[in-house]
């Protein structure tokens, strides 16, 4: 896909719907964190 098509999603809305806190403040999202931290990913969240 083209550089141009992709949407545009600002840094404010990628932290709070997919950042550490938010991650921390649901159980599912603390499940993401520890899988990821089992995986070995340098990032936890984006």
């Amino acid at each position: 896909m083209p550089e141009a098509l992709k949407p545009h999603i600002s840094n404010r809305k990628k932290k709070r719907k997919s950042g550490f806190l938010a991650r921390m403040k649901s159980r599912a999202g603390r499940k993401v964190i520890k899988r990821r931290r089992q995986k070995g990913r340098k990032r936890l969240a984006p």
